[in-house]
């Protein structure tokens, strides 16, 4: 029990001076620097006063006590020294007595001088004493002194030398013996004094000393105190900063004795617990889509949460005509159909799981735009065309957006394991669906699953598209031109440039095959490039004998929105001599529409340039009218698809000619694309289209043929038709 009471009083003692010890850093320092400099001025006025008082003492004694001193050492000699003179006043003739007597009378005048300043100067009731005693003395030697100087002045030499050895001899020694022994007593005084200033010294070393001592204990105890109060929370606080960054989030920093550093750790904790804020919502963006809330792609392919059952089924969604919805109906509608979607393909999938169509725990994900992805388990393929029609039906009601009612309607790329539906890696599964998805979109079917073939076609397209390169600095690529014929004069009046590609390995490649691809990679224009180059270089050879003929070359929407594009068909033209209006070059109405304000641009910049401008298969675009009277063009092509068995198809008359009045009331020369028959030319003749184009009138020619075509075309005569 004692020894627990005197550690319970020990950390009760330990509690108190802690909590007098101040918790700022700042206060701990302000106090350590405030103690150590009070000692700091207690030593120096400690010193200060010793040395005044020594000073003074020293004063003293140079002022008093020394001089008092001179004056009994000279009393000492003036008191020796008028025996002395008195002796040769005895013995000097009468002639020089006078002499003799200045001097003894010199010296108790010095003498008494000297007894009269030591009675206002004496310190001491013993020197009083021995200064009386000397007093007496000098009288007893002042009546022998006369004594004997009457004696003297009598001649009488042996009665005066009597008188000097009976009383002034007796008078000096006891004169001389008072002054040795005040000389004495001044002596001791001095030494005394003296012993007194040496302590007084030793006093002031020691307190100066001691105080020295004192602060530099003090000095180390607080440095240490405060760097340990410093130190230690700082390494804390170090600890706990290495476990946050490890991730250790739930660990805390402990409070500490040092205010400012409790802050820190308060900070630190702080920070702790937005970073842990903020890494939440830094995952849930990763792998969260934030317009639906579903698993976006990151979640779908990430390791880090894969699903508890492998998947071995992977459907790709793409919602149709999304952009033309954003572009008709604004944003706001397209995000709301994108959310629709997401809740009713959700919907869908628990549904199934609920039904037990498909395994547990399946994945609907957001992909990017209107592309969803869904991961799941199933035991056939039938049980996938299950839930494809379950999906179809919960699509059949259409979206209501604010006014807007709008269809939702899907597009569908299927993969799964193969025949015996096994559990595939999610990204080959993905990667198959794509692949899936684009067979469905190309052929138009709105549904496919993945196959072999298809990877196959992918793959040669691919390395269609990587020989391409090749193609276009090797010359294997060709140019075809297809004359026009003006309608009124049956005159050619120019033709339109197409490419082909003679691989030396594949043979002929149709354009239907590798153009799509090298638009989609970017590749197109160096195509267009090569075509403009090859088109100029035949209006240059053409221009000594036809100067009225044009070339038509193909814009491709990757052209429009190529920067550099207008500077190098400038360039191409400048480098071939060609009269800018022979250079005609055409544009798709769809890629117009992709970038407007863009395309009237860069339209107006071609113009400027001098070149013909032509919209390519007018009529099966989303073109908008307002736009069409802003472009600076001067052909409108019909499409293929308005011509074909015309002569036979009432309706499709009445919308030709609509489209034809259309042009020509804009100022543009209307050309007819693809005619193939006579009963085809003449209707389009009779309803006032001005060029036509197709296999009726010549078929794309190259080479020799075309050679011939050329020589045989009727000499210039005039300006041509458009």
């Amino acid at each position: 029990m004692n020894s627990q009471t005197e550690h319970s009083t020990t950390s009760t003692w330990q509690t108190r001076l802690r909590s007098l010890w101040p918790r700022r850093i700042g206060w701990r320092l302000a106090l350590g620097f405030g103690v150590l400099v009070a000692l700091m001025l207690v030593a120096l006025a400690q010193a200060s006063f010793q040395i005044h008082h020594i000073t003074q003492m020293t004063q003293r004694f140079a002022t008093g006590d020394m001089q008092r001193l001179l004056r009994v050492q000279a009393l000492s000699l003036q008191t020796e020294g008028v025996g002395s003179a008195l002796v040769r006043l005895m013995n000097a003739p009468r002639e020089h007595r006078v002499m003799e007597y200045t001097e003894v009378d010199e010296r108790n005048r010095r003498i008494d001088g000297i007894i009269e300043s030591l009675e206002q100067d004496l310190m001491g009731t013993e020197q009083e004493e021995t200064l009386k005693r000397l007093i007496a003395s000098r009288k007893v030697y002042a009546d022998a002194f006369i004594a004997t100087v009457d004696e003297v002045e009598a001649d009488d030499l042996k009665a005066a030398t009597q008188a000097l050895n009976e009383q002034v001899n007796p008078a000096l020694k006891a004169m001389l013996l008072q002054s040795n022994s005040l000389l004495q007593d001044e002596r001791q005084r001095i030494e005394t004094q003296l012993a007194q200033a040496q302590q007084a010294f030793e006093r002031v070393a020691m307190w100066v000393g001691g105080l020295s001592v004192l602060a530099v204990f003090l000095s180390v105890w607080l440095g240490l105190g405060t760097t340990q109060s410093v130190t230690v929370p700082l390494a804390e606080l170090e600890a706990a900063a290495r476990r946050i960054a490890e991730g250790d989030y739930a660990s805390r920093v402990p409070t500490t004795s040092a205010e400012e550093v409790d802050r820190v750790g308060q900070a630190l904790n702080s920070m702790t617990d937005a970073v842990v804020q903020r890494e939440q919502q830094i995952v849930r963006l990763a792998y969260q889509d934030a317009l639906t809330g579903l698993p976006n792609r990151t979640a779908l392919l990430s390791p880090a949460t894969p699903p508890s059952t492998p998947y071995n089924c992977l459907a790709l969604m793409d919602m149709a005509r999304l952009k033309v919805i954003n572009e008709t109906l604004g944003h706001t509608t397209g995000d709301a159909m994108i959310k629709e979607m997401a809740r009713r393909a959700s919907a869908v999938f628990q549904a199934a799981v609920a039904a037990g169509e498909i395994g547990p725990h399946p994945i609907v994900a957001r992909l990017t735009g209107g592309i969803f992805a869904a991961g799941f388990s199933v035991t056939s393929r039938e049980a996938v065309q299950t839930l494809h029609e379950r999906i179809e039906q919960a699509l059949v009601v259409p979206a209501s957006c604010g006014v807007h009612s709008v269809d939702l309607s899907l597009v569908y790329g299927f993969a799964d394991g193969g025949p015996q539906t096994s559990a595939q890696p999610v990204e080959t599964l993905m990667r198959n669906a794509e692949v899936a998805l684009h067979s469905a979109k190309r052929a138009a079917s709105g549904f496919a699953w993945y196959n072999e073939a298809q990877e196959a076609a992918r793959l040669s397209h691919l390395s269609l598209v990587s020989d391409l390169r090749v193609a276009v600095a090797s010359s294997q690529l060709q140019m075809w031109l297809q004359p026009k014929f003006s309608l009124k004069t049956g005159r050619a009046v120019g033709a339109e440039a197409l490419v082909r590609w003679q691989h030396p390995q594949r043979g002929f490649v149709s354009p239907a095959e590798f153009v799509p691809f090298a638009e989609q990679t970017g590749y197109i224009s160096m195509v267009t490039t090569w075509m403009l180059d090859q088109a100029l270089r035949t209006l240059a050879a053409w221009a000594p004998t036809h100067p009225e003929l044009s070339i038509a070359v193909n814009m491709s929407t990757r052209d429009l929105g190529d920067p550099e594009f207008i500077g190098r068909v400038s360039q191409l033209i400048a480098l071939h001599g060609v009269d800018p209006k022979r250079l005609r070059l055409e544009v798709v109405e769809s890629g117009l529409m992709d970038d407007p304000q863009r395309s009237v641009a860069v339209l107006h910049a071609l113009r400027n340039l001098g070149c013909g401008l032509s919209i390519d298969d007018f009529g099966t675009g989303y073109s908008s009218l307002a736009y069409l009277q802003k472009l600076p063009v001067s052909e409108l092509k019909i499409d293929r698809s308005f011509v074909d068995g015309i002569d036979r198809l009432p309706g499709t008359q009445r919308l030709f000619k609509t489209m034809v009045e259309m042009g020509h009331g804009m100022g543009l020369m209307v050309t007819a694309e693809g005619v193939e028959t006579e009963a085809e030319k003449e209707t389009i003749t009779r309803l006032d289209c001005d060029v036509v184009q197709g296999y009726l009138t010549s078929r794309p020619l190259h080479g020799a043929a075309l050679q011939a075509w050329f020589e045989g075309l009727p000499p210039a005569q005039g300006a041509a038709a458009g």
